[in-house]
């Protein structure tokens, strides 16, 4: 069946649009798919957020480009697609910064187009938004916002010597503040909500504007719209959660989401990471990596159902997790008593939003907080029906440029799924959870110590785990691979990916001469940290193109190991200056004259640099008395039409909330 399935819809510029489908949803129980529905809302109810969050005016912006997409008649026809794909990279990245390159894209058509555009659209009946001021007035408040690439064009700046905040767009901070401003008064303890505030400057004095929808005695805060339907679908989700246990995770994380506190989000997470339901979810403020100083935390929201058969294995490796820690390569006074086994599932996704969606992630490890992990555990899961849809739209055609010799290729076909899954699920379930800090941190978390720069060394660490246990006899045992010689195959498979990334994300970056992203910044930093301390990798080339060969395996998991205690010493003693020198050196820069000629070898693959997801949609069955009796799960195959449901879905939803006291 799964070949008769359209995976990829379209390609919009730099991506893909590939339709993502709920294996597995129609043998959920009733109750099961009532619960998912209204957790799919409330999903959908704080999807603005992000947006916001990703700039201040980006909704604004949204709204101009969608009303004049649904109001097309008689506007020129060299603009209509031109305007089309703007529209569609921003749905893609909830904003209108490349979530790889973290720079901002902008219309390829011209000011007074657009702006004829919208004048055509407004005769067409289309209804903008215009709060109290012409919307000629408007598109020129918003000229340099969306035409001008050099206005504000990162979304996140961690470069080395500039001011993170100042040089950063993302909506965290208020323009007149700078980076040393915010670390000085944060040092003051006046900073109580570091997870979901936006902090400004107003009349010289620097204040916290909590994220929250209010309610126990608490006043509302901002975005207290989008919470309380949030909230609204939340409540209507807990009679149908799996137990009374899930049921009270809800109510704790409604709690949070009303005062804010972070003391109720540290008692939802410890609640939430010990329910190991079938039917799950998360949501909330949570990854940082948008935030410049690695504090504030992007909107997301994902709603999932485990897949039985493929979690079986992740929870063999999850038992395993003390064996795995006991034979890490750093210092026993960095290694923890695992006290509660990792939760670890094999899901299929129903919906994600914000951080999560359409961009998604294909494996998840929560929480974040390190003190939690170390006393509480860690869940952690692997993103099944994303990881497939990824492979049946994507092929192996970039493998084939890249890859040094037929062996390469043969090894990749064979074992390149496994070796992928397991990484993914070992940086995942042993990676993220491992390691203790230092007592010298007074139970603070390691990020607070390494601003900027915690986010790309923990990746790292997780990536290094993973490959330091890639061939390890008891990956046999667990039962993901049927012998040792396999087990040896899979792991070397594991370092070729590994290495060849190192080159290949090259593709993504557009004309940067450095990289932005955490996670492209860490990959970096391990390829290019084995290939200058070891004779692991030989630099090859034919026919005027470049390859990285792995030659010495050995080789490359003795650096391996040597770089992790490294990474594991930086982050449990919150050494900033060492995690400035190898991340700064091994992960930062790029090599621009390899960066063209690995975009130029990939135009002519045509490859997209990344993949938007359109998510099935769930719509309720009723009885005659209103009751849900059963949900239906159907597949839009149509980014556009998805995005402006959920637009009226959110505006909708906002409106509703904003009138209620």
């Amino acid at each position: 069946m799964s070949e008769q399935k359209r995976y990829k819809l379209e390609r919009v510029g730099p991506a893909d649009v590939v339709q993502l489908y709920a294996e597995g949803f129609e043998q959920l129980n009733s109750k099961e798919k009532t619960f998912i529905y209204y957790l799919y809302l409330a999903a959908l109810a704080g999807r603005d957020i992000t947006i916001e969050q990703h700039h201040r005016h980006a909704l604004e912006v949204r709204d101009l480009f969608e009303q004049i997409f649904q109001h097309q008649e008689n506007i020129d026809s060299e603009v209509r697609p031109k305007i089309s794909s703007y529209l569609k990279l921003f749905w893609i990245n909830n904003g209108f910064y490349d979530n790889l390159t973290s720079r901002k894209f902008v219309p390829e058509c011209t000011f007074e187009q657009f702006k004829n555009a919208c004048m055509t659209a407004a005769r067409n009946g289309a209804q903008f938004d215009v709060a109290g001021e012409t919307l000629e007035a408007k598109l020129e408040r918003l000229k340099k916002v969306v035409f001008d690439p050099n206005y504000e064009p990162m979304l996140t700046n961690k470069t080395p010597g500039k001011d993170f905040t100042a040089g950063s767009a993302v909506n965290f901070y208020s323009r007149n503040l700078s980076y040393n401003e915010v670390q000085a008064w944060a040092k003051t303890g006046q900073e109580k909500y570091p997870l979901n505030s936006y902090v400004a400057k107003e009349k010289g004095r620097i204040v916290e504007k909590v994220w929250r929808a209010g309610g126990e005695g608490v006043p509302p805060g901002v975005y207290a719209a989008d919470l309380k339907a949030v909230i609204k679908y939340l409540e209507q989700a807990i009679p149908f959660a799996s137990s009374e246990y899930q049921a009270e995770t809800i109510r704790k994380l409604i709690r949070y989401f009303k005062t804010g506190s972070l003391e109720d989000f540290r008692q939802y997470n410890i609640h939430w990471v010990k329910d190991d339901s079938k039917v799950d979810f998360i949501m909330g403020f949570i990854e940082v990596y948008l935030d410049p100083r690695g504090q504030k935390a992007e909107w997301e929201a994902s709603a999932f159902y485990t897949d039985p058969e493929q979690t079986r294995l992740m929870q063999n490796l999850a038992k395993f997790a003390q064996y795995f820690e006991d034979k890490a390569p750093w210092k026993n006074e960095y290694k923890k008593k695992i006290e509660h086994s990792p939760i670890a599932n094999v899901i299929n996704v129903a919906v994600e939003t914000g951080g999560t969606g359409p961009v998604s992630p294909i494996g998840i490890n929560l929480p974040n907080e390190q003190a939690i992990r170390q006393q509480y555990g860690s869940k952690s899961v692997l993103l099944h029906n994303i990881v497939d849809a990824y492979e049946k739209s994507q092929g192996k055609v970039l493998v084939k440029e890249f890859a040094w010799d037929q062996l390469e290729i043969e090894m990749e076909e064979k074992f390149g799924s496994l070796a992928d899954n397991l990484h993914t699920a070992m940086h995942e379930v042993i990676g993220h959870g491992s390691g203790k800090v230092s007592d010298k941190l007074q139970g603070r978390d390691p990020a607070d110590f390494l601003p900027g720069y915690y986010n790309t060394l923990e990746e790292a660490r997780a990536d290094l785990v993973a490959l330091w246990n890639a061939w390890d006899e008891k990956l046999v045992d667990i039962g993901l691979a049927r012998g040792k010689g396999e087990a040896r195959q899979i792991g070397e498979t594991m370092y070729r990916q590994q290495i060849r990334v190192t080159l290949t994300q090259l593709r993504r970056i557009e004309k940067s001469d450095q990289l932005e992203e955490d996670h492209m910044k860490s990959r970096a930093l391990i390829g290019h940290y084995i290939m200058e301390n070891s004779n692991a990798v030989k630099v090859e080339t034919r026919e005027g193109k470049t390859y990285y060969h792995v030659v010495d395996f050995e080789a490359a998991r003795k650096s391996t190991g040597e770089l992790l205690a490294e990474l594991m010493r930086i982050k449990a003693e919150g050494d900033l200056r060492a995690a400035t020198a190898l991340i700064d050196r091994y992960g930062l820069k790029v090599d621009t004259n390899l960066r063209d000629e690995v975009q130029q070898r990939v135009k002519k693959l045509d490859i997209a640099s990344y993949t938007g997801f359109v998510m099935p949609q769930l719509e309720p069955v009723v009885n005659g008395g209103g009751k849900i009796t059963d949900v239906k799960v159907s597949y839009p195959l149509d980014l556009a039409k998805q995005m402006l449901e959920y637009s009226r879905f959110t505006r909708a939803e906002k409106a509703a909330m904003a009138k209620q006291k």
